[in-house]
């Protein structure tokens, strides 16, 4: 005989696995989503397996062979040192979404602890620690990065870190207005009558409830990650040569006599960030229309 709280549970992952279904299909009828994860996996993968699908080393200067157009020997062309485009795009790709995932990592694990304390626990701790953001929104961001930048030796775990600890606030209002508006449910008013901690009730049933937005905000962090990165490369206080990246091969092309009679060499690394930056946006788009229960299929 099936006792009854055997039911309900059976009856609650039926429900909840519906939810996932549902949000499967909705963002799978997105057609422009679909494009961006399917060119994020390609993106990814040529990334992960860089080291077997780069034809040369990256590093390997060969003058004679310098600002070489797209052919057999160079498939995307050579750049000012005649080292191999495509080669150094493929590790580039490593370095971008490197910086791209560690830094929106780190910043939606402070941005959700300040958000979550915020909303749950109200009061003047929220009002202390949205002025704290407010403070934090109020700095011009690109001439703040480069300041820090600057000051400290330009790496990928300068940018990192920099991206991380200054890229938190926007999560932060987003956990926060969730909070905001599940702490009075009844299942947190169940939960605290049962007399369980505080802690739990933020991580364990509010918090989860919380991740589509979340994860949309992580997805659209990323794309805004990569463009930042490139910016700084560019101006020459990102990731420095020899290691390549997307926003330091443009950097070196910025002379316009190269950008004239070598279109190729700015070309593909401006084509691949914007190409990366889009799957992030379509991705991100998806989700939220996914997650998003006034959305039907």
């Amino acid at each position: 005989m099936v006792t009854e709280p055997f039911i309900v549970e059976e009856n609650h992952n039926y429900v909840h696995e519906s939810i996932w279904r549902l949000m499967f299909r909705k963002f799978m009828a997105n057609k422009l989503a679909v494009i961006g994860a399917f060119l994020m996996i390609i993106i990814i993968g040529s990334a992960l397996f860089a080291p077997w699908l780069a034809p040369q080393d990256p590093s390997k200067q060969v003058l004679l062979d310098k600002l070489s157009p797209p052919g057999e020997k160079y498939i995307l062309g050579a750049d000012i040192l005649g080292r191999d485009t495509l080669s150094r795009l493929l590790y580039g790709a490593r370095i971008s979404l490197l910086v791209g995932f560690a830094s929106v990592a780190g910043s939606i694990f402070i941005g959700t602890a300040v958000g979550a304390i915020a909303g749950y626990y109200g009061g003047t701790l929220d009002a202390v620690l949205m002025r704290i953001v407010d403070a934090v929104i109020s700095f011009p961001s690109l001439f703040l990065l480069i300041t820090l930048v600057t000051i400290f030796e330009p790496s990928v775990f300068t940018l990192i870190g920099v991206f991380a600890v200054f890229g938190w606030t926007g999560t932060a209002r987003l956990v926060r207005g969730e909070f905001l508006s599940l702490r009075s449910s009844e299942f947190v008013l169940a939960a605290k009558t049962l007399g369980i901690r505080s802690s739990r009730i933020i991580f364990s049933h509010i918090l989860p409830n919380a991740m589509g937005p979340i994860i949309v905000s992580a997805t659209l962090g990323v794309g805004g990650v990569i463009l930042a990165e490139a910016a700084l490369s560019y101006l020459g206080l990102g990731i420095q040569p020899p290691t390549p990246s997307w926003g330091n091969m443009l950097q070196s092309a910025q002379n316009p006599q190269i950008m004239l009679g070598a279109w190729w060499y700015p070309l593909f690394p401006g084509f691949m960030i914007l190409i990366t930056v889009l799957a992030f946006n379509f991705i991100g788009d998806g989700l939220r229309d996914a997650f998003d229960p006034k959305i039907s299929e």
